[in-house]
């Protein structure tokens, strides 16, 4: 199985690059978590409305403005993931700088991106 990935800022909408990511994931073999606003589901992947304590999450991939990050600050450094994706509309310098003093390395970087030129 690939990489335990956490896409948050999930969407039910098709046309959104989560949504998107999901499919995709799904489709490369990774094992897919989701949190999102609105419960549902996505390429067979349940859309949690609430933070779960999930276990051995590899990467949290980014589809939340920087604005609203800072709520999820601590459940995603608590994740202990080996990376955090920052996609396009996401970067934060105060949070790479909280998940480096964490040891948790970030990448500012397109997850649908990644996966296509199999470098995720």
């Amino acid at each position: 199985m690939g990489k335990k990935t956490l896409v948050i800022g999930a969407s039910l909408k098709p046309n959104r690059y989560s949504n998107i990511a999901i499919h995709r994931l799904t489709g490369k073999g990774h094992d897919v978590s989701a949190f999102g606003l609105k419960e549902g589901q996505v390429a067979g992947v349940d859309i949690d409305t609430e933070l779960i304590n999930y276990e051995s999450i590899d990467t949290v991939t980014l589809y939340l403005n920087p604005n609203r990050q800072e709520a999820y600050y601590d459940y995603i450094i608590g994740l202990k993931p080996k990376r955090v994706i920052f996609n396009p509309g996401t970067e934060n310098p105060e949070f790479y700088r909280l998940l480096s003093e964490n040891s948790i390395e970030y990448e500012v970087a397109c997850t649908l991106v990644l996966l296509s030129i199999n470098q995720y």
